[in-house]
């Protein structure tokens, strides 16, 4: 799982695959479903109790195009 955190004051979102930033925090599945759905509508901005702007969604969706190139691995179904 890889942690995604909104930084205290505005530092805006950020990934945190050390899961140490402070900060506000969701985590997702290395999985393309899992990241598809927290960036449809406004789940995970929701989770993070903040508006993701144009720049954040792009990173994340980038991630999530790496996720896509990625070998595929078995999901436990636990989310």
């Amino acid at each position: 799982m890889i942690r995604i955190v909104r930084m205290p004051g505005n530092g805006g979102v950020q990934l945190d695959p050390t899961g140490k930033l402070s900060g506000r925090g969701a985590y997702l599945h290395e999985n393309l479903s899992c990241w598809e759905a927290a960036l449809q509508g406004n789940r995970l901005a929701q989770a993070l109790k903040t508006q993701l702007s144009p720049e954040e969604r792009e990173m994340l969706a980038a991630h999530m195009t790496e996720l896509a190139k990625a070998p595929t691995t078995t999901d436990d179904g636990v989310h």
